[in-house]
């Protein structure tokens, strides 16, 4: 008689953080991960959002801890009140649009607090504090911008490009752990970050031979990286471009 069907991208038994849940990119994988049968902790500075995300969740058990990650102090509560996880998918984010003779300190740094001290200075806290379980993964939400240059996200392709230098490193000192670092790269998709500069993105979908992306196609990538149907895969870069030419 055959074995019973394993479905290795189920995440039953998993406990997984998703930072930026309440909405966009973050929120859909936080929906999807829970259909898949993981136990969610939402993380974001708004609470209310949060609380409505959490509502909207298959099963049960999920959490909810709002945080401000450019503080330093929030991060390592944060960590610390998450506790032990299977998966990490750090999507906090915020745009950095401007062209760099525009580009000022100020911007800067809250562009690289955000995007990336915050996911770094909370990886470091959890696997200081070994709250990332052998077998565990962490997933880093770039951008195609770190891949390809364009006009105007200087700042932005910058702090992605970052996350993904950074990636490689991390993947190869917590291998012998069994822990898996990869970085999705997604291409423009349909969140309310990217409403807000639907000005500067005129005609932008017709360079996409497949349309812009859905938060929840991005979220199908993820779900692959967090369940061992990618327990052999690290340090990669995985773009989600539709098809768009890299050149």
């Amino acid at each position: 008689m055959s074995s019973p069907f394993h479905d290795p991208f189920r995440l039953d038994g998993k406990t997984v953080l998703v930072t930026g849940a309440s909405s966009g990119i973050g929120q859909a994988i936080a929906v999807q991960a829970a259909l898949a049968g993981a136990q969610l902790v939402l993380s974001g500075r708004d609470t209310a959002r949060l609380e409505a995300v959490h509502a909207s969740l298959a099963g049960s058990g999920h959490r909810c801890l709002a945080a401000d990650l450019t503080d330093t102090a929030q991060i390592q509560t944060l960590a610390d009140a998450v506790g032990a996880v299977d998966g990490v998918v750090h999507s906090a984010g915020v745009d950095g649009v401007a062209p760099m003779r525009m580009l000022n300190a100020k911007m800067l740094d809250r562009v690289l607090q955000t995007n990336y001290y915050a996911p770094m200075l909370l990886t470091q806290r959890q696997l200081a504090r070994q709250w990332i379980r052998p077998g565990g993964s962490v997933l880093l939400l770039a951008s195609i911008a770190a891949l390809t240059g364009k006009v105007g996200v200087g700042p932005y392709s910058g702090s992605k490009s970052a996350l993904i230098g950074s990636m490689r490193c991390l993947a190869l000192e917590v291998a012998k752990r069994g822990i898996r670092v990869n970085a999705l790269c997604p291409g423009l998709v349909e969140t309310p970050l990217l409403n807000m500069h639907r000005d500067l993105l005129e005609n932008a979908d017709k360079a996409y031979p497949l349309g812009l992306g859905q938060p929840e196609d991005i979220a199908y990538a993820a779900i692959y990286f967090l369940s061992d149907a990618s327990r052999k895969v690290t340090g990669t870069t995985f773009s989600l471009d539709g098809g768009i030419p890299f050149t």
